[in-house]
């Protein structure tokens, strides 16, 4: 499919660069939805089920998709576990579709900046297609995610400083080596995949979306899948209208909650260090989604993060304390009546704390 930018309306060919010359991200081109009313999916092919939502076809997969949807009676909300993956985090939805897209255009070194997950999901399916993959990290990154990411025989680049310190390291590697940048924040085929997390919860819902979907918001690669996702759904006809995006932010990063109008907190919130994003590549599509939903974006402070990771370990999630900001959140957009106490909601818990 071809490619086009949103803000300036460049076109470009599928094999096109990774990002307009305007600066901003590049997406696939609209392209034809299902007609009529959903048939049975097999879930044994995975989140590729939905392969008539997709813009590229399937080279790699470990299987996944279709995570659990479960009542959380103690919250009054379903959480939909997106940390049930074959590396422990939803960004394996981005990577099967990243990967495949890199090797439908023949490529054979692929570079990423991540905090963690997103590296380790995009070394798992690049080993998988014999891909030779280089990952930058902070240097600071937790252990059990960078030793994950070197067994699988990537290549690994430790950058001290920030978030954004990582990002611009691994731009200056992309541009000098012209190596395929597999970013799960500007790639388009990294939001085709999350944008099945909608499909699914959909489905798991006998095609009926909830009010609000809750979720941790950095990069927004969930929240904005979650969008394309449910926004989809209704085009084609398969859900009566889309849920209210709504966007947990750590304090003190919290880019998106200062856009909003809302607190952004003073103290950074370390705890949560997976969406300590400042600079989100797709900022206004972002807002556009909160805009179009009637969603919302807040800043949960370290404290709340903590409190609520206990409890969701209490309640048998064992999940990392990113996860704990939705729940967090939750309790929030209920106390200021974002959230109604009549609203069916689900939460999205994004990755697994069992990889220490």
């Amino acid at each position: 499919m071809d490619l086009v930018c949103r803000d300036c309306g460049r076109e470009y060919s599928s094999d096109g660069p990774w990002r307009c010359r305007c600066g901003h991200p590049l997406d696939f081109d609209e392209r034809p939805l299902p007609d009529g009313r959903p048939e049975p999916l097999s879930r044994d092919d995975g989140l590729w089920a939905f392969a008539e939502f997709l813009p590229v076809e399937r080279h790699v997969s470990l299987g996944e998709g279709w995570t659990p949807l479960v009542d959380a009676p103690e919250w009054d909300t379903q959480f939909k576990l997106d940390y049930l993956f074959p590396t422990a985090s939803f960004k394996d939805r981005g990577a099967t579709t990243t990967i495949s897209r890199a090797v439908e255009l023949g490529v054979d070194r692929v570079v990423e900046d991540s905090s963690g997950n997103a590296g380790l999901a995009i070394v798992t399916y690049a080993a998988r297609t014999n891909i030779d993959a280089e990952i930058f990290v902070p240097a600071d990154a937790k252990p059990g995610k960078l030793k994950a990411i070197e067994r699988t025989g990537a290549t690994l680049q430790r950058i001290e400083g920030t978030r954004q310190d990582v990002t611009d390291a691994c731009v200056a590697a992309v541009e000098e080596s012209e190596a395929y940048y597999a970013s799960h924040a500007w790639d388009p085929a990294f939001f085709a995949g999350t944008a099945t997390v909608a499909m699914e919860v959909a489905a798991q819902r006998d095609w009926d979306a909830p009010d609000a979907f809750v979720t941790p918001l950095g990069h927004g690669t969930l929240f904005l899948g979650a969008y394309r996702g449910f926004r989809a759904l209704q085009k084609a006809g398969w859900i009566d209208s889309i849920p209210k995006l709504l966007g947990a932010q750590a304090a003190g990063v919290a880019p998106v909650v200062e856009a909003v109008g809302r607190d952004p907190g003073r103290q950074r919130n370390d705890a949560a260090d997976g969406i300590q994003i400042g600079e989100p590549v797709r900022m206004k599509q972002i807002l556009d989604a909160i805009e179009a939903t009637g969603g919302d974006a807040i800043a949960v402070s370290a404290d709340e993060t903590e409190r609520e990771h206990d409890r969701l370990a209490k309640a048998g999630f064992h999940v990392e304390p990113t996860c704990a900001t939705a729940t967090a959140a939750l309790q929030a957009f209920r106390e200021r009546g974002t959230i109604q106490q009549s609203d069916d909601v689900v939460v999205a818990l994004t990755g697994s704390g069992l990889k220490g």
